[in-house]
């Protein structure tokens, strides 16, 4: 694969093209992994991929079909193929549509670098972080624990080129480290995780330190009914519960009547007030350490995405605006059928309030709860209603009740029934934003900085036998 840079293959797809119109996208990655179980490492690795993705437009007598066709490990010799193929399909294809013209190199601006080779790579990037892990090893060895978990770092490359001239290249690093504390008997277990781009500021210490006090707070069991409890959710929780709400907040579905943003009697709730207190969910492909691709990478077209969006720049964006609903996710064509702002998805999620400085920490959140329970973590979410957005699922790796501003013991697992747009509007306490994993989603969604937030009448509806 290295013997033809992509750059090359984006021009030699470009040129080989004799449809009407063509954007090709050549994504080169590189992974390294991590994994350990029972205090030691048990396995590492590199890997190496490729993608290249042709997409053809044919103009027609009824409008202009697309042809999309994606291989990996593509080789120069097989470009040509590729382009045919493509180019096939969007004849065989009726109307497409979503169909606009492409964007041009007028409407944006070329990336500089778009010849150089592709961003790589390499089990180097733990070198801080195995040390780290061997001494958490022993620590934990120790004390009676067992440590399991991954870390996996990702660094793609995206060269997007047009026949309307655009060269953009965008590259992008994703970094994840779990770790999993268990007690020796295995009778109990607390997660964390974090989220980076290099693992520079992965502070395995910490990590593990707040995965051994969880399970010290696990020494005394408490059983507690279903019910609905006060209830502090750590960023982690609150980051899975608001990207569901982010991939549910496209513009078609709403002002088609099909989701919980959609207004009664037609329209969507743009404008609504949301949450009572003045929270800000936003989107920026600029955010210090979130960062992410500042333009659209669409490899095939949705509700709201578009591959005629390709190249297409991507802003500051506000979904949530001092608890009003500010925005939904739009491709220029669905903005169009619903006369909405143009607002394409963007990589990352920010969950903040105003007053940043002075609010809270969860330590200091949990020191003023009379009588509530701590979450850690959410697993196996899924939708039930998408009417009103009510999930589903369980919790995991520890549940702590809290009384007097102490944590006073583990309590059993319970599944929960949540809508996260009605949650929003429950919400009494927000603490301090920061970078966090999301548990649940965090092999498809890693940018996000949430806060910890305290839940009046959070809906634990059965007790669960998950551990």
């Amino acid at each position: 694969m290295a013997a033809t840079q992509p750059h090359e293959l984006v021009e030699l797809a470009l040129g080989l093209s004799r449809a009407d119109g063509c954007v090709v996208i050549a994504d080169e990655e590189s992974t390294a992994n991590l994994r350990w179980a029972g205090n030691a490492l048990t396995t590492n690795g590199v890997t190496r991929g490729r993608r290249l993705t042709v997409i053809a437009t044919v103009a027609g007598a009824e409008g202009t079909a697309s042809g999309v066709v994606s291989r990996e490990a593509v080789v120069a010799d097989e470009v040509a193929e590729l382009v045919l193929a493509a180019e096939e399909a969007a004849r065989a294809a009726g109307p497409a549509e979503d169909a606009q013209p492409l964007v041009t190199a007028a409407e944006q601006t070329n990336s500089p670098h778009f010849t150089e080779p592709p961003a790589e790579t390499s089990i180097e990037v733990f070198e801080r972080l195995a040390p780290a892990l061997g001494r958490a090893f022993a620590e934990a060895a120790g004390q009676g624990e067992l440590l399991y978990g991954f870390a996996r770092h990702e660094l793609v490359s995206s060269y997007l080129g047009t026949s309307t001239g655009l060269r953009l290249r965008h590259d992008q690093p994703t970094g994840t480290v779990e770790l999993n504390a268990k007690t020796a008997d295995l009778s109990a277990s607390a997660w964390v995780g974090a989220a980076t781009r290099d693992f520079a500021d992965v502070d395995v210490t910490a990590l593990h330190a707040e995965a051994t006090r969880r399970l010290g707070w696990g020494a005394r069991k408490i059983d507690l009914p279903a019910g609905r409890y006060e209830t502090l959710l750590p960023p982690s929780a609150v980051a899975d519960l608001m990207v569901y709400l982010a991939w549910s907040s496209g513009g078609r579905d709403a002002f088609e009547g099909r989701t919980v943003f959609s207004r009664p009697g037609g329209g969507t709730r743009i404008g609504d007030k949301l949450a009572g207190l003045p929270l800000t969910l936003r989107s920026d492909p600029a955010e210090p350490g979130l960062e992410s691709a500042p333009f659209v990478l669409a490899h095939a077209s949705e509700d709201e995405a578009s591959v005629f969006d390709n190249g297409l720049p991507l802003t500051a964006t506000d979904w949530i605006r001092d608890g009003e609903l500010a925005s939904l996710v739009t491709s220029r064509h669905s903005a169009t059928l619903g006369g909405l702002p143009l607002r394409p998805a963007v990589d990352n999620l920010v969950l903040e309030t105003a007053g940043q400085e002075a609010a809270p920490t969860l330590e200091e959140m949990i020191a003023r709860t009379e009588r509530g329970l701590l979450l850690t973590c959410l697993w196996y979410i899924r939708e039930v209603d998408p009417a009103t957005l009510l999930l589903t699922g369980l919790t995991r790796d520890g549940v702590y009740l809290v009384e007097n501003g102490q944590v006073v013991g583990a309590v059993n697992n319970f599944r929960f029934n949540e809508s996260p747009v009605d949650l929003l509007g429950r919400i009494t306490e927000v603490g301090r934003t920061e970078r966090c994993l999301p548990r649940e989603w965090g092999d498809w969604f890693t940018r996000t900085a949430m806060p910890p937030v305290r839940v009046a009448g959070f809906n634990m509806s059965s007790v669960s036998q998950a551990s």
